[in-house]
């Protein structure tokens, strides 16, 4: 009987290209053919990265194809030109691409597999009879709180415009995180315009997913039970991974440096602070200098994840080559890392971390204590989760110039390195995954059925 060809799209962005990328292999897995559909950017970007890596046959069967998202570079920086171009552009690419492939002899597409975010496939799907199911990248909590935005707004808390008409701090439900009204994931990009278009994402959650057959979550039901009574028809999948040795490729747009594997490998256990913040998160000079001297004063080995783009402004290029000079005995710089198999490595002993979801739910699924600096959006939201909900880490507070200064930072690694219950809820947390995805637990028993309806 031949495969059932399923089309998976996430939104153009590291952070929503990995968990679908890690779900396609998966369904590979489980006999399914794949076709993974990316803007023509970040198709580039995926597969320079592969090809950096050896090439494209590590996918392991997943099809890699792109559309045109209608945008110059300069455009992605604009979220009206962004929201125009997914209204505008995408559906007609993808309806062709569609096309395309089945006049070349591909099976026809059953199933679209999309990111919630990506709301053309979903016009796409009902012009051409195509079923859908959708999945939620970030946190169940996140979701949880999008679905909540009417009842917000009915009780005061928000304005028509997402906007907070109270300076307090809010929680949906026991055992979910708090939030303070200044930090709701729409309202801390820095730029009126990205708000405005966010809150209005974010509004048309429940409506969207409404039009999926199946909404699955890369979440687990131990780590965010709370949540998940307000969504019962939400299914947590996760933690998703590619495979069990973590060898397969997330559809990094950045090519890894494996340097550091090795170089972990002759650490102790238990002894190297890991720190990274995502593909998005940037610093200023003063502040890049701050951490860099920061983690050097704690005398510990370090793996830090530096971007080309990490830094804005003019940081002196003599200057970092000299703090590399000073730390090689002891600390690493790579531009980009396979954090997954850094984070399950037995020497990583905390993770310094921007909290993005991906991060978060890799950290916990390896039992690693966390650091919490966020940079903006919903990052704020699953801080307070690890500081306050799971006690697992501890946050990085800015001082009055909003800096975090290098004194900071080498007070807070040894207060989370050596505090013996954060490393124990850790620990607990660590486990809990491991059976969640195990025969068996919530996430694998979710899964099977989501894969039984892919095969209806």
């Amino acid at each position: 009987m031949a495969k059932a060809h399923i089309l998976v799209l996430p939104l153009p962005a590291q952070g929503h290209v990995t968990p679908l990328m890690e779900l396609s292999h998966r369904l590979v897995d489980h006999g399914f053919e794949v076709t993974f559909v990316t803007t023509e950017e970040t198709h580039a970007r995926v597969v320079g990265a592969l090809q950096a890596a050896g090439g494209t046959a590590a996918l392991a069967g997943i099809h890699l194809a792109s559309i045109s998202d209608g945008l110059e570079d300069e455009d992605r920086k604009d979220v009206g030109k962004i929201s125009d171009s997914y209204s505008r552009h995408i559906p007609g690419n993808l309806e062709r691409l569609i096309a395309e492939m089945e006049a070349s002899g591909r099976p026809k597409v059953k199933w679209i597999i999309c990111d919630l975010h990506m709301w053309a496939s979903f016009v796409v799907a009902k012009k051409l009879g195509i079923r859908v199911a959708a999945v939620w990248i970030m946190a169940a909590a996140y979701l949880a709180l999008n679905m909540k935005i009417p009842k917000l707004i009915e009780d005061g808390l928000l304005n028509n415009n997402g906007l907070p008409e109270r300076d307090e701090t809010f929680q949906l439900a026991p055992g979910m995180p708090p939030l303070h009204t200044s930090e709701l994931p729409w309202i801390n990009f820095g730029a009126a315009e990205w708000e405005t278009g966010l809150f209005e994402v974010s509004r048309q959650t429940e409506r969207l997913s409404a039009l999926a057959e199946m909404v699955v979550c890369n979440s687990f039901r131990e780590v965010e039970a709370a949540a998940f009574t307000f969504l019962p028809n939400v299914l947590p999948i996760g933690p998703l991974t590619s495979d069990g040795e973590l060898r397969k490729p997330v559809g990094q747009l950045l090519p890894e440096d494996s340097r550091c594997l090795p170089w972990l490998d002759a650490q102790p256990d238990g002894s190297v602070v890991y720190v990274a913040f995502g593909s998005s998160t940037t610093f200023d000079p003063r502040q890049f200098r701050e951490l860099a001297e920061g983690l050097e004063l704690t005398g510990r080995p370090f793996l830090w994840v530096v971007r080309t783009d990490f830094t804005t402004g003019d940081l002196s290029e003599a200057w970092f080559d000299e703090f590399k000079a000073r730390i090689a005995g002891t600390g690493m710089v790579v531009s980009w890392c396979p954090q997954q198999q850094v984070l399950a490595h037995r020497a990583v002993a905390c993770f310094v971390s921007h909290c993005g979801w991906n991060s978060t739910i890799e950290g916990v699924r390896n039992g690693v204590p966390f650091l919490c600096w966020p940079y903006f959006s919903e990052q704020f939201l699953n801080r307070n989760y690890i500081t306050d909900v799971w006690r697992t880490g501890l946050a990085v507070p800015p001082n009055a110039d909003g800096v975090v200064s290098k004194e900071e930072l080498r007070s807070k690694v040894e207060q989370v390195i050596g505090d013996s219950e954060i490393g124990e809820r850790a620990r607990l947390f660590g486990d809990a995954a491991r059976w969640a995805i195990g025969e068996g637990g919530d996430s694998y028993d979710n899964f099977r059925k989501f894969v039984d309806l892919l095969r209806e």
